[in-house]
Formats: C-alpha cells, structure tokens, sequence
C-alpha cells in the first residue's frame, strides 16, 4: 500500500493513468465488435507512410501538443491562460497563405503558385505569432490586466482579423511543397516530427537554463521573486511570446494540413483542449510548479478520447461532453476542499493503525 501511494503521488501519474485508462478502453471495445485486443495499436505500412490509430492519435494531436508548451509557461508564470491560442493560430495561418499567394487577393482565392518564397511565409507566421504573444504579454507583465481578460481581446479578433487579410475568403495554396507540414516526412506524418522537435528545444532550454526554475519562481510569488532579483514582468513577458509563438508553428501545421487558410475553423476551441492538456498533465491551474512532460501526454490522451469517441461512432458534436466530464473530474480533484479531505482521511487512518499497534 506504501508503494501504491508513493506511486500515486507522482506528478505523471494522473495523465499516465488516463492515457491507459482510454486504451484499455479501445481495447475492450475493439474485443466486443470481435476484433483482437491489439487492433488499437496495429501499425500498417500504406504507399511508404505509416498508418494506424496510434499514427492518426500522434498526427491529429500534434497542433494540441504544441499549443500545450506554450500554455503550460503561461499557467505556470501568471497563473492563468491564455484563451486567444486557437484564434492566434486562424490569424498566423491567414497571413501565413496570404503572404504566399500574394498581397491584396481579392477575387483569387486559389494560388497554383507562390507568389512569395515559403519561406517569407513561414516567417511571416511565426513573427504574426510573436508579435500577438508580445501583445497578450504586455498587457498581462506589465499592465496587470487578467490573463484571461487581456487575452480575450485576440481571442475575439484575431481570427476577424485573418478575415480582413484574406478579403473574406479561403485562400488555398495548390502547391505541393506548402503541404509538406501537415503531411509526411518520409513515412512519418510531419506533424509529428514538428511537436516533437518543439517539445525537444524547449525541454532543452528550461533544464540547460535556469529559465525554468525561474518561471517556477514567479509563479509561486510574483512579489518574492522580484524581491529576489527577478524581473518578474519580463518573465511573464516571455512566457506569452513564446505562447504565441507556438501557435504560430501550430497554425503553419493546421493551414499546410488542408493547404488553405480557413479562418473560420482553423484552432477552433483549440485553446480549450491545450488548456484541459496543462490541467490532465498534473500542472495547477493556479500557477507554479509545472510539468512539461505531462502536459504533453495530456494533449495526447485528449486526442486518444476524440479518437475513440470518433471509432465508437459518437457523432463530433457530443465529443465536447466527455472532455466536459474529464474537466469537471481534474477541477474537483485539484480543488482545495477535495484534497484537504484526502489528506485528514489519510491522517485519520495513520492514526488508526498507531493506536491499534500500540494496543
């Protein structure tokens, strides 16, 4: 029982038990319609590309995933979130594809070549992610508006804005090297290789660099840290440009997966699902101490319970109320009264067993 709750305690363990909590699932299902139990985890090799649900979880939940690095920084620095993600990624993609099929698009909607080198594209996105995550940050560090109130200013326009840019309309780009980054690298789906490139540099940076200890600090306490020496506000800062700067290499990968710019549904509630990522990965939404590792598992399992839904033949528009019910369950047991209980019943039962010994 010790080690059960050792084990227990260990900050992977919630989003670990819940990503083999929807695989035993997938496999009891998978052994109820007369498939076998490993169905779920079958690999397939099709046209030189890897194909299985395993492959599709990875694939579809990569933009999730690398949402999720950003807003976990952010939670764990200001203690809060940062909503606007989803419709960052619309306006990134937006200008994005117009950047590459020209200025002033207007009765065009279709580019069969670039107009503009990819790579002025790519940048542009990535500097249109920047600049948002500055925006959000400013008025976050240095304003002290609330995270979520500051943040729902993009949330509401960005995406109008990606509107603006492309003249109203779906601007697609008929050439293949633009959907090199929603498709595959070889046998690998590129969506893949992104994420895991992304988790890998900011997993670098924070371990070789005191940058995670000190987002730690000022999350715990923003006075105390810059009491310290910190530059609390420069912290947080970064925090929210990096945020905005992973959405903007999630929108490159969400606009080169459909090879357009479709303002209207590129990141679309996206911003919730990196947000349930930070929450299923063991992080506290109050800020501080975070975990990277489990946010990104978390962003996975969030995938695998779409996946499953989807495999099920759960129609799309009932999915959110399971990710309601994982949410409602994550909040009460990080809630204080809930652990409070948790921890006076256990401290009851040690009692227990010490009077028993000692009678």
């Amino acid at each position: 029982m010790s080690n059960l709750k050792k084990l227990t305690q260990k900050r992977l363990f919630l989003p670990v038990f819940c990503m083999i909590l929807v695989l035993c699932i997938n496999m009891i299902y998978d052994l109820s319609i007369g498939h076998h139990f490993y169905n779920f985890f079958e690999i397939t090799m099709t046209n030189g590309m890897l194909n299985g649900r395993l492959i599709n979880i990875l694939n579809r939940g990569s933009e999730v995933a690398i949402l999720a690095i950003g807003m976990t920084l952010v939670v764990s620095a200001s203690a809060g979130t940062d909503i606007s993600v989803g419709s960052v990624m619309s306006l990134c993609a937006s200008f994005c594809c117009m950047l590459v099929a020209g200025f002033g698009v207007s009765s065009v909607s279709s580019a069969e070549e670039f107009a503009m080198p990819l790579a002025v594209g790519l940048i542009g996105a990535l500097l249109m992610g920047c600049l948002c995550g500055a925006f959000n940050g400013g008025l976050v560090a240095y304003l002290n508006i609330q995270p979520m109130v500051a943040t729902l200013i993009l949330w509401s326009a960005a995406r109008a804005i990606g509107l603006l840019l492309c003249n109203n309309l779906i601007v697609y780009i008929r050439v293949p090297e633009f959907g090199v980054f929603g498709g595959y690298l070889g046998p690998i789906p590129t969506p893949i290789v992104i994420a895991a490139v992304c988790v890998a540099i900011v997993s670098v940076v924070l371990k070789k660099t005191a940058l995670g200890m000190y987002i730690q600090s000022v999350g715990i306490n923003k006075k105390a840290s810059r009491i310290a020496g910190l530059n609390s506000q420069r912290i947080i800062f970064l925090c929210y440009l990096i945020c905005g700067l992973c959405a903007g290499i999630a929108g490159i990968v969400a606009s080169s997966r459909i090879t357009s710019a479709d303002s209207n549904n590129i990141g679309l509630d996206l911003e919730l699902d990196a947000i349930l990522a930070v929450a299923l990965g063991g992080n506290s939404l109050g800020g501080g101490k975070f975990n990277l590792a489990g946010s990104i598992i978390g962003a996975y399992t969030i995938q695998a319970i779409t996946t499953t839904m989807y495999n099920m033949g759960v129609p799309s528009a009932v999915t959110p109320v399971f990710k309601a019910v994982v949410v409602i369950v994550i909040v009460a047991v990080q809630a204080p009264p809930v652990k409070a209980w948790f921890k006076k019943r256990s401290a009851a039962k040690a009692l227990a067993k010490k009077e028993v010994a000692s009678a």
